[in-house]
């Protein structure tokens, strides 16, 4: 298993370039996730490493092997897709193994890693299955057996739980963790939904406009943000943003009320600056400053959707069972520790 370096990494589509200048270190055995909004570059970018595009400038590294130019069959990589792929007419067995089969591998081999994959991934029951007779989770971990038996140096999933509902999604969850966790390999994993991101990865790359916004460990992102992007992103329910002005080291928020802090940060200038919230900062009690519009109650954690005076939109986590009444009017009160502050033109954290 080898771990891969992106080094000043473009691609350009005649004149219009949609990666630009990336570069990335993974180590050998993490579970490194791409995410990011629609269009943001993150399956070109996992192309790129699996050969499928062609690298326009810079370098791509798998272990110590400058693969930038190789054939895909060269680079020691098994990508699996959100579609799985599979031959009908071919039983469980036949459909991980058929990789080993075209590249003339003996048959007692064959067998012996499509029986290790199948144990690996609980497929032991349904090997002389079709696909047709298989639920799609079923087909997904075949489709993950077929990568494994391969022994590839790293694996690169694009978007591989897309096609399924939200049950089988969380069960996936846990078996593509749960794989990394017993075979150890490089992983590299393609989403749009920031959970995925939050659960599996061991580290996050966050992509905009074919650029890293920021890569750390899930929760580095989630607890220290570098720009209002990220902050946003990363989070379910999203961040809340409100913006305000600066004045002598004080900050004054209108969709809070009104309300004045002082935030102590030196890089807090005179002018406007957004401030954000996570919803469980933010606590529901007496007052006339918010509008209540909705009140979702999932049993264990309700979320309250209000509407500020200035027309802000905010989300409130609570635990409490009971809510109040559409269109009644609430006040707010936070930590005054929790909130980060950012630049209100360019969205860069202000610390």
């Amino acid at each position: 298993m080898s771990g891969v370096t992106l080094s000043n990494v473009v691609k350009k589509y005649g004149d219009v370039q949609v990666i630009h200048g990336v570069d990335l270190q993974i180590d050998h055995g993490d579970f490194c996730v791409f995410v990011g909004p629609s269009g943001c570059g993150k399956s070109t970018l996992l192309r790129m490493v699996a050969g499928l595009e062609e690298t326009t400038a810079g370098k791509i590294e798998i272990g110590p092997r400058d693969v930038t130019h190789m054939d895909p069959a060269e680079r020691g990589v098994a990508m699996v897709f959100q579609t799985y792929a599979l031959y009908p007419h071919m039983s469980v067995a036949e459909n991980m193994g058929f990789g080993l089969k075209m590249n003339g591998h003996p048959k007692a081999e064959i067998q012996e890693k499509v029986a290790e994959a199948s144990r690996v991934l609980k497929l032991d029951d349904y090997l002389d299955r079709k696909p047709k007779a298989l639920s799609g989770g079923q087909r997904q971990r075949v489709a993950i057996g077929r990568a494994i038996v391969r022994g590839p140096e790293v694996f690169l999933f694009d978007e591989p739980l897309s096609n399924l509902d939200a049950e089988l999604r969380v069960e996936m969850r846990v078996e593509i963790a749960r794989l990394h966790q017993e075979i150890g390999a490089t992983m590299i994993y393609v989403t749009h939904d920031q959970v995925e991101a939050m659960t599996l990865a061991d580290k996050i790359v966050v992509l905009r406009a074919g650029i890293i916004e920021q890569a750390g460990r899930p929760l580095d992102l989630y607890n220290d943000p570098d720009n209002q992007f990220v902050a946003g992103f990363i989070g379910s329910p999203a961040m809340n943003f409100f913006p305000g002005a600066a004045k002598g080291g004080q900050v004054t928020i209108p969709g809070l009320g009104n309300t004045v802090l002082s935030p102590g940060l030196g890089s807090v200038t005179d002018g406007a600056v957004t401030m954000g919230l996570r919803p469980q900062h933010l606590k529901i009690g007496e007052g006339n400053t918010h509008q209540v519009v909705l009140s979702e109650q999932l049993g264990g954690v309700a979320y309250h959707y209000l509407t500020g005076q200035d027309g802000t939109r905010i989300i409130v986590e609570a635990h409490e069972q009971s809510a109040p009444a559409p269109g009644s009017m609430v006040g707010l009160s936070f930590d005054a520790d929790a909130p980060l502050y950012f630049d209100a033109t360019s969205g860069q954290r202000l610390r």
